[in-house]
């Protein structure tokens, strides 16, 4: 009994559907609204349904999961080369079904419930320091026009405010003062949010072995690690430590032709937040070896451009993340 693939395009309202009777060979199309979704996969006999790994994608595989259908999210950029001329909803699905059919097509891992919790928090973090970071710059900058030279750093700069306020007192009108200090108390609640997330993740971080051994590598902490993990999950999905790499970006961009190939700078395809946690994680074990200084480092160091040898140490990390987790017994 041959298995019926579904191409399934998510929308927030109706979904649409499209997929070939494999007994007469038959195109499908049919448009579904959001409360009937599960209805029809119920109804049906065990297939692969494919989708995109877009909004609400890896919640609708854990559903359909539990329907006893195999789950196959593609990336966009993947599905993209097979929409036939106009773009719409019913081409979008017959290209999804298109691309699941490629032998050498790669397919997104799904996620758990607990591991997009893990990611929500990282990303209520970042966006949280992004904005902490606007204001502390907005605020310098509008002393700034007032004559008040603030060192450069947040915490520096955050500690000659109250000063900075006092000298001014007399050339800024009362109403600006109070609005910076209701801003000041709004910086201090965005850092008690931040350790707050932070206790979080470390809490959930007692339960997991794989992040305590993760963070055992020079340069990964604790936001890397849990990061990974949550992200990832079952590192068997990539067949390399290279893939991996290039996952995240860091692997060199190729081009060439006639059986030469160029290499470039690294992608920055993939995940931008991992990658920009184990570079920065890179660049603090380059910056700060002091004590048992690595031989591989000053090496590269001595013939390569700083940038160059954090991007490689990090490219490197990741391998060795591959490599822990792949093989892991835990």
């Amino acid at each position: 009994m041959e298995i019926t693939t579904y191409g399934l395009d998510l929308a927030k309202s109706v979904m649409q559907l499209h997929w070939v009777d494999m007994e007469t060979g038959e195109i499908h199309r049919k448009q579904l609204k959001r409360r009937r979704l599960l209805e029809f996969f119920a109804n049906h006999q065990p297939g692969v349904v494919a989708m995109e790994a877009c909004g609400s994608a890896h919640y609708w595989a854990r559903e359909l999961l539990k329907l006893g259908h195999e789950v196959r999210l593609i990336a966009a950029q993947f599905v993209r080369p097979f929409v036939k001329t106009n773009k719409n909803d019913a081409a979008d699905a017959a290209a999804i079904w298109e691309t699941v059919q490629r032998p050498d097509m790669r397919f997104v891992a799904v996620k758990t419930e607990e591991q997009q919790s893990v990611l929500a928090l990282h990303r209520m973090r970042s966006q949280l320091i992004k904005v902490r970071t606007m204001q502390v710059n907005q605020i310098r900058g509008l002393l700034y026009e007032f004559g008040a030279d603030l060192p450069q750093g947040r915490q520096r700069g955050l500690k000659e405010v109250p000063d900075a306020l006092t000298n001014l007192e007399n050339s800024i009108s009362p109403m600006m003062l109070d609005t910076i200090r209701q801003q000041l108390k709004r910086l201090e609640e965005m850092d008690k949010d931040i350790a707050e997330i932070e206790k979080r993740l470390t809490l959930w971080k007692k339960d997991q072995e794989a992040v305590t051994r993760l963070m055992a590598i020079p340069g990964v902490g604790l936001l890397t690690a849990t990061a990974i993990i949550a992200t990832v999950g079952n590192m068997k999905s990539f067949r390399s430590g290279r893939e991996f790499a290039a996952f995240l970006g860091l692997v060199p961009r190729q081009s060439g032709t006639g059986g030469k190939a160029r290499l470039l700078g690294i992608s920055k395809r993939g995940d931008t937040y991992l990658r920009s946690l184990l570079t920065h994680g890179a660049r603090a074990v380059v910056n700060f070896q002091i004590k048992n200084r690595n031989p591989w480092i000053d090496k590269l160091l001595s013939r390569r451009p700083h940038n160059v040898t954090v991007v490689a140490l990090a490219n490197k990390m990741a391998r060795t993340i591959w490599a822990l987790l792949a093989a892991r017994r835990f």
